[in-house]
């Protein structure tokens, strides 16, 4: 079963070596390492960053911003009321159990737990095939194709679920 928890200080050294892992380099790009130590360290509150860990063992990440409030405006002009999220699995050996579909499920939890949230974006690389099925088959849809700096990137968007 995968926890989340909030990252801390302790977490940035295994943060950066999940950065240099193969199949996170090649599913966020070469010259996409986060300073983690500026991530974990800075107080604002539009900005979460969560480690999710399986029997006490950190296995991966989630970062969760406010797209319409984040100071570097990534996403351009956004409505507000979203979300947008960066996820991936850290130690290659965790790869394929399924702990992805968990730390999804507990991300979209943590994002629509606020009833004000009407959608949460995301944006894999063109190139990174095997994640967009994974989007697409949580429910994100396809919006549009986006160039994001030196990255060529996919944006999806999922909806909260209406009743």
């Amino acid at each position: 079963m995968v926890v989340l928890r909030s990252a801390v200080v302790a977490d940035i050294e295994l943060l950066r070596s999940w950065d240099q892992q193969p199949h996170v380099i090649a599913a966020t790009g070469d010259d996409d390492n986060l300073d983690w130590e500026a991530e974990i360290t800075r107080d604002v509150d539009w900005q979460w960053n969560l480690i999710a860990e399986v029997e006490g063992r950190p296995i991966g990440v989630i970062m969760i911003i406010d797209p319409a409030r984040e100071e570097t405006h990534y996403w351009g002009s956004v409505e507000s009321n979203l979300r947008a999220l960066d996820i991936w699995i850290g130690p290659p050996e965790e790869l394929g159990r399924g702990f992805g579909t968990e730390m999804m499920r507990l991300a979209l939890d943590f994002c629509f737990a606020n009833p004000a949230i009407t959608g949460v974006l995301i944006d894999p690389l063109e190139s990174n095939t095997r994640a967009r099925a994974f989007y697409e088959r949580v429910g994100f849809r396809f919006v549009e194709y986006r160039r994001f700096g030196m990255d060529d990137c996919a944006v999806y968007r999922l909806d909260r679920q209406v009743a």
